[in-house]
């Protein structure tokens, strides 16, 4: 791994620490909206069948929530949709796969606080946050000039 992808790595990681880890629930909708999967309800029942009932009722649920590796997310994903994905976050495909497998399930189970999803709405998170530029989330997450 060079230089970059230890930035990148950095940045994602101050990305998703503290008040910043908010922002993920909204990000991760932008990314799904441009993807077959629509939106994060659509994301939880590919997984769903795809295998990963189980952890992906922890998230839902209120015990603990269950890992998920990337290796499983790939599984159960597919090739298509987590190309649509990797290119949509402008990050390579093993970076999103390893992001996702450490945020979704602390994300899934903060959006769903009584056992049912409560998505954000991808197209209000722009007009919350004042971002006038769509791009790609790498970009809108402030990740863009990393290597240039």
């Amino acid at each position: 791994m060079g230089l970059f992808d230890e930035l990148v790595s950095g940045a994602l990681k101050g990305v998703m620490g503290g008040t910043q880890q908010s922002l993920l629930p909204g990000l991760l909708s932008q990314l799904l909206a441009n993807t077959n999967l629509g939106n994060i309800g659509g994301l939880l029942q590919q997984l769903q069948q795809g295998g990963l009932g189980d952890q992906v009722s922890s998230w839902l649920g209120s015990g603990a929530n269950h890992a998920i590796s990337p290796d499983q997310l790939r599984s159960a994903l597919g090739s298509e949709q987590l190309q649509q994905m990797a290119q949509s976050a402008g990050l390579p495909l093993d970076k999103l796969l390893a992001m996702l497998a450490q945020q979704l399930p602390g994300t899934v189970d903060r959006i769903s606080p009584d056992g049912s999803l409560q998505e954000p709405d991808a197209s209000s998170d722009d007009s919350d946050s004042g971002a006038s530029a769509r791009g790609n989330l790498s970009d809108q997450a402030g990740l863009g000039d990393l290597g240039r």
